[in-house]
């Protein structure tokens, strides 16, 4: 019979409504066609934006077939991230959050890219996955909409991707992120911004071959309203308003007209929209091919155009994890269910390896930054998901898992590092791996594998009486473990895991020490 999942203290959701949220906080949208910043303010209960910058950078463009980024446009980003970095430092942000989509997803070899740009804006880059992105959308989208009864689609067409949401209210029901953005398809079709007939029919073609695979499921969810964002959304939506002054929402008749024009048009630099800038004419056709097919996909009658996006969603994700639920929480606790965790040896663990970090964090330098601490939780709840799929090489199972499943909340970073720790649970540690993670991790995942590790070791037996006080000290790469009198001798399996662990952590550079009067 399969562990039922038990409930404890720190798995159940919780509520802080006494905890400390900065006045100004910032989020930060390293698209694939532009990169955005919103800078806003936290007051009685509302986010009132004080600030925007946006700077087209078309990072997807300068992401070469081999997957590395053209070091012009990585110089582009780098000096648009300075100029975001002196205005959040300006303006004191308290907590800054900088995201990664689409083009930095495909890209290969970034770690350098990513360290510079780091450096530049003052803050790290996390990259997100598609359905992440999709979430946070939604996020962004939702909050501005007014509440109405029924479900919504929302749409945005990114310059490497495009994400389809079906949702109520706040919550996302229904979430896709296609490789299928206005940059990559301008480029494919509409090269050296030549349109044509023949050229616009070519990228539909390929939006619709995209779109098949999900075409059923939007379908079959179902919505009642339709929200479009973006700046590619926004730019259609005022270019029809231009053929069509009385336009109020883009419809299927005036995306007809606005394709004969722009088809007619024969070339970017002769689209005479006041809405479609210097800066946007080389990717509006692909844009527009993209909104147009899904148009005709999912049988669209009308779609509203809407303020919010990512950077939005970014900000309200920022404010839920200081004042409400991490929806990384709901995650962790949806994957324990999934996976049939035993929930009181993972609260056995988890507490091991938390009081293991207290002990620690000051010779470690782990004090200060929740990040650690909720990090090493989380690993703990979810050490067994492996045992899942087999018993034999279960961490290894885990960690695959960790790495590629969607995770709601969680960056790809924070899911290969949460991997990482998993799959360094026990037998052979290969601190290499760990050493590919991005700093500071790739310097401090050392600490928290082990502190697991022990966690672990020790709650080996699965039983319900409670450790004794075993006190862990710390100083740089030696660790010592030190029992009460007789226990070890009382307990000769755990010794003899105990010994075998000084070898596994001697190959990773780790010295073991375990004391314990009277063994």
């Amino acid at each position: 019979m399969r562990p039922r999942l038990v409930g404890s203290r720190d798995t159940r959701p919780t509520r802080r409504k006494s905890a400390f949220l900065p006045e100004v906080l910032a989020a930060v949208d390293l698209g694939s066609n532009s990169f955005h910043m919103v800078v806003a303010r936290y007051s009685h209960g509302q986010l009132v934006i004080i600030d925007r910058l946006r700077e087209m950078v078309r990072l997807a463009s300068g992401v070469e077939e081999n997957g590395r980024i053209d070091e012009a446009v990585a110089a582009r980003a780098i000096a648009c991230l300075q100029r975001f970095g002196q205005r959040l430092r300006a303006m004191r942000a308290g907590s800054v959050r900088a995201v990664g989509t689409s083009a930095l997803r495909v890209a290969h070899r970034k770690q350098s890219f990513l360290e510079r740009a780091r450096a530049a804006l003052g803050h790290p880059i996390e990259i997100i996955s598609g359905r992440e992105e999709a979430r946070l959308i939604y996020g962004g989208v939702a909050h501005h909409l007014p509440s109405e009864p029924g479900r919504r689609l929302v749409i945005d067409i990114g310059g490497g991707s495009t994400e389809l949401i079906i949702g109520e209210g706040l919550t996302p029901l229904e979430l896709e992120s296609l490789r299928l953005g206005c940059v990559v398809l301008s480029e494919r079709f509409f090269e050296q911004g030549k349109i044509s007939a023949k050229r616009m029919a070519a990228a539909r073609v390929a939006v619709r071959s995209q779109l098949a695979p999900v075409q059923a499921a939007f379908l079959r969810r179902g919505w009642k309203h339709c929200a479009g964002s973006s700046g590619t959304v926004r730019a259609i939506g005022e270019a029809i308003r231009e053929l069509t002054p009385r336009a109020t929402l883009i419809t299927p008749a005036g995306l007809k007209r606005l394709l004969e024009v722009v088809v007619s048009a024969g070339h970017v630099r002769n689209l005479r929209f006041g809405a479609v800038t210097e800066d946007r004419r080389p990717v509006f056709p692909g844009g527009l091919a993209i909104l147009a097919e899904l148009f005709a996909v999912l049988g669209l009658k009308e779609m509203r155009i809407t303020e919010g996006a990512l950077r939005e969603g970014l900000l309200y994700d920022m404010v839920g994890r200081i004042t409400d639920e991490d929806a990384r929480e709901r995650t962790v606790r949806s994957m324990q269910l999934r996976y049939h965790v035993d929930g009181e040896q993972a609260a056995r663990v988890e507490a091991s390896a938390l009081r293991f970090l207290r002990d620690t964090r000051s010779a470690w330098k782990l004090r200060g930054d929740p990040a650690p601490y909720l990090v090493l939780k989380w690993a703990a709840r979810l050490h067994e998901i492996g045992l899942d799929v087999a018993h034999s090489g279960y961490h290894r199972h885990g960690a695959y898992l960790l790495e590629n499943a969607d995770m709601p909340g969680f960056s790809r970073e924070e899911q290969r590092l949460l991997a990482r720790l998993v799959g360094g649970q026990r037998r052979k540690l290969v601190r290499e791996t760990l050493a590919e993670l991005v700093p500071p991790w790739d310097r401090q995942a050392i600490h928290l594998v082990v502190l697991l590790r022990l966690a672990v070791l020790l709650h080996r037996g699965r039983g319900h009486n409670p450790l004794p006080r075993i006190r862990l000290t710390a100083k740089g790469g030696s660790v010592k473990l030190a029992f009460p009198a007789r226990w070890l001798k009382d307990h000769p399996l755990t010794l003899a895991d105990l010994q075998q662990e000084v070898a596994y952590l001697r190959t990773a550079g780790v010295a073991l020490l375990v004391t314990g009067p009277g063994r």
